[in-house]
């Protein structure tokens, strides 16, 4: 969870009152959040330097309160004592306006296509005539830092670039260049320098070399210009020095690109409906045109309404309560989600503001109501249905298996879920395709690409790292493989399967035949083509010609059993022979 730092009196001077620490908490708790720490600047810079350090240091006290992760709204002063003046009915919730100025007298924004390759994404905004103060200020720039750590995934997927309008003329540019032709002042910085440079001048820094990485090895990297041909910013790593904003700033210009455009509508939205409270026309915003390589156009920011219903029947059963439709609106009202009862009492219709991009779905609006309402204040219930908890069937057997197996002399092993492409295809001698395997859209190693589709490879790398143990190795596992699957509304689904590994000088296919024969003895099916299990011989990619079978129980397949082929054991790094055995022991729930 998100910590928000703010100065207690400056909190109880926009919250128009004042609370004892106490009761500060309480209304945290009431709403949602937490009051985790009472402290100051003295003490903070005391513990981390000593108090040599903190003695110059000042005694404001300090609020820590940690805010879930989900609720950007609230990562900063402003939107905090927002959230919380419309909680206590003391505020209406405002309504946020975009303003589209006349053809031609807006910003504009053109990517170019040499971005698509680095941060493809571009969005942008004006907060006109704003009216900054230090306390102000320094808010603005902290939510940002806020952001970046949080939905920005450490600017990965977004960074914020925020730019005095008067000191730069549009059209702004978006585009990617070599390191060597890009030039410019960084931010607080006396003197220019090339990208190159800026990332050897960066390397070192505390803060800033923790970024590096995301464009250190593109061969373009993303630069910002405005139509003097002045650098506005080099996302993601610094802002020019010439359009730095200040206390004195009056138009501010903000731009979140990024590789993920929902993320960056969504940090722009946030990052806008906080601090446009201060423009000379409060909550409203300047609209910025964006141009696309494709010659499309959008405007930004969105700062999109929508509507929800949701039944309150549904909300009174998911909390616990029974609370009249009229009721349940003027709760989730207060949580800054206007709503309404409409269909004689049948619906509630909930209006979700651009600052609540966590409201995805009926359940976050039920949420929503039960913080309203007081989690205290829920009556405490003893369940209508009298049940006595049982082990899942599918589990049970699980641990069953596990007890005989191990008495059977083998191992057990317990690995990844997931693996690379090349564990499940390439070695096995398969084309990635054909595997139906669940891929990861942003897989941190190449050791963790997909979900495994066989339990084999895990094995496999387990003996490969055990070679040095006396042989034979014997090891097994019975977990869960991951298949694509249309039908299902996660679109995959979860198999138990076993998986068994001989590992000796011979290949040992008498015991793996065995081990699978015990197995089914344990299991009560007899060795018959009728209502039993059979084995047939097959071929195999990952098994040695005329050394493999297939398993057939329950009138279907469920697996295989042979020799490994040599490939297949090479590309493992192994050097003995080795047989394995796999089946689906779902059947037999």
């Amino acid at each position: 969870m998100p910590t928000v730092s703010v100065k207690r009196d400056l909190l109880f001077q926009a919250l128009g009152r004042t609370y004892t620490d106490e009761e500060f908490n309480e209304l945290c708790f009431e709403f949602g959040l937490e009051l985790d720490e009472i402290t100051s600047e003295k003490d903070i810079i005391s513990k981390e330097k000593g108090e040599e350090k903190a003695k110059g240091a000042s005694d404001t006290v300090l609020y820590k309160i940690d805010v879930p992760a989900n609720r950007y709204d609230l990562l900063c002063l402003e939107g905090l004592v927002r959230g919380l003046q419309v909680f206590k009915e003391r505020i209406n919730l405002p309504r946020y306006e975009k303003i589209i100025p006349a053809q031609g007298e807006g910003q504009r924004l053109i990517i170019t296509e040499e971005t698509v390759q680095v941060r493809p994404h571009a969005v942008a905004a004006v907060l006109r005539n704003i009216n900054f103060t230090k306390e102000r200020y320094d808010s603005f720039i902290d939510l940002q830092e806020k952001l970046h750590q949080n939905i920005c995934r450490r600017r990965a997927l977004v960074a914020i670039g925020t730019h005095d309008l008067d000191t730069i003329s549009g059209p702004f540019t978006f585009t990617a260049k070599a390191p060597s032709e890009i030039k410019f002042k960084p931010l607080n910085q006396s003197q220019e320098y090339t990208a190159s440079q800026i990332m050897d001048l960066y390397r070192t820094d505390s803060h800033l070399r923790h970024y590096l990485h995301l464009i250190e090895n593109k061969p373009l990297y993303p630069v910002i210009y405005d139509s003097n041909g002045v650098v506005l910013s080099m996302p993601p790593i610094i802002n020019g020095d010439h359009t730095k904003i200040s206390v004195n700033t009056r138009n501010v210009f903000v731009e979140c690109t990024g590789t993920d455009i929902t993320k960056a509508k969504i940090v722009l939205d946030i990052i806008v409906t906080m601090f446009s409270e201060y423009c000379e026309k409060p909550f409203s915003v300047e609209a910025a045109e964006v141009v696309y390589p494709n010659g499309k156009t959008h405007i930004y920011p969105e700062l999109a309404y929508r509507k929800e219903k949701v039944k309150p029947e549904l909300i009174n059963k998911k909390i616990g309560i029974s609370e009249t439709p009229s009721s349940l609106a003027k709760l989730l009202t207060r949580m800054c989600l206007k709503s309404h009862v409409t269909g004689n009492g049948n619906n509630i219709e909930i209006e979700i503001p651009p600052t609540r991009a966590d409201i995805i779905h009926a359940c976050d609006i039920v949420e929503d109501a039960a913080i309203a309402y007081g989690y205290n204040n829920i009556q405490m219930t003893i369940p209508k249905t009298y049940t006595i908890a049982n082990q899942l069937p599918l589990n049970k057997l699980t641990e069953l298996l596990r007890l005989d197996l191990a008495a059977a002399g083998f191992t057990e092993a317990l690995t990844f879920a997931l693996c690379s492409q090349e564990d499940i295809a390439d070695k096995l001698g398969m084309d990635i395709s054909a595997t139906k395997a669940v891929r990861i859209a942003n897989p941190k190693t190449a050791e963790f690409q997909v979900a495994r589709t066989t339990l084999l490879p895990g094995l496999l790398k387990t003996i490969a790292a055990n070679r040095k143990m006396p042989l034979p190795l014997k090891l097994f596992e019975i977990s869960d493989i991951v298949v694509k699957d249309p039908n299902t509304d996660v679109g995959a689904r979860n198999y138990r399967h076993f998986c068994a590994v001989y590992y000796n000088k011979s290949p040992g296919f008498e015991i793996i035949h065995g081990l699978l024969d015990r197995v089914m003895q344990l299991l009560e099916v007899p060795p018959n083509e009728e209502n039993g299990y059979t084995i047939k011989a097959t071929e195999g990619s990952a098994f040695f010609p005329g050394r493999c079978a297939e398993i057939f129980a329950k009138g279907q397949s469920i697996g295989k059993l042979g020799v490994l082929h040599p490939d297949v054991i090479t590309k493992f790094e192994l050097t003995m022979p080795c047989s394995a055995l796999e089946i689906n022991i779902e059947p037999f729930v």
